[in-house]
């Protein structure tokens, strides 16, 4: 019994150790508040100008931890990056949707294009069934 016990001990300190591991070697890579959010579904659609609150509730972070890109604020699902042009997609491997940013320094080229791309530098797209919620915003 005790040395079970013990196992246990040295079990929990493994993870708190490696969880304070993963933390510590935590970047965040993007990080954004959307200004727009846009709810899809075939027959509807609703669009909501988002501010304050409702804005900060809807953060959109990104993260890297060693070599995987994380999207945080979508229960940490796994991304792979794509760099194409003027843009960085950051696209979920479990097909739930994805993020592309224009990098800061593309910024000023990237709002030659469309009123779009010169009021915002992200758009964060999800995948709900057959519906869709896009939300687009600024980078902080």
């Amino acid at each position: 019994m005790f040395r079970k016990a013990w196992l246990l001990v040295i079990l929990v300190g493994c993870i708190v150790t490696l969880q304070g591991y993963a933390q510590e070697n935590e970047e965040i890579v993007f990080s954004g508040i959307p200004a727009i959010k846009i709810s899809e579904g075939g027959v509807s659609r609703i669009v909501e100008d988002l501010k304050g609150a409702n804005a900060s509730e809807a953060e959109c972070i990104i993260t890297k931890v060693g070599d995987k890109y994380l999207w945080k604020t979508r229960n940490n699902t796994e991304l792979f990056i794509v760099k194409s042009g003027a843009f960085v997609s950051f696209i979920a491997t479990n097909g739930s949707g994805y993020v592309r940013i224009i990098p800061s320094d593309l910024k000023e080229a990237t709002s030659l294009m469309d009123e779009t791309e010169k009021k915002c530098d992200y758009v964060e797209h999800l995948s709900i069934g057959l519906r869709s919620v896009t939300y687009y915003g600024k980078s902080k």
